[in-house]
């Protein structure tokens, strides 16, 4: 069983970003960093005002 390689072949769009390991650290600090961030505001909307 052979597999040739198209050097003319299109690589897939999601090859192409696992293949990137700066986009995918820079993906990998933003994506915790909003959604805690998210949570942090939401958490402090929550409480309720002191009288």
């Amino acid at each position: 069983m052979e597999h040739h390689d198209d050097e003319n072949e299109k690589v897939p769009m999601l090859q192409q970003l696992l293949d990137n390991p700066f986009l995918l650290l820079f993906i990998g600090v933003m994506v915790p960093m909003i959604v805690y961030s998210l949570w942090g505001v939401i958490d402090i909307l929550t409480i309720p005002v002191a009288k």
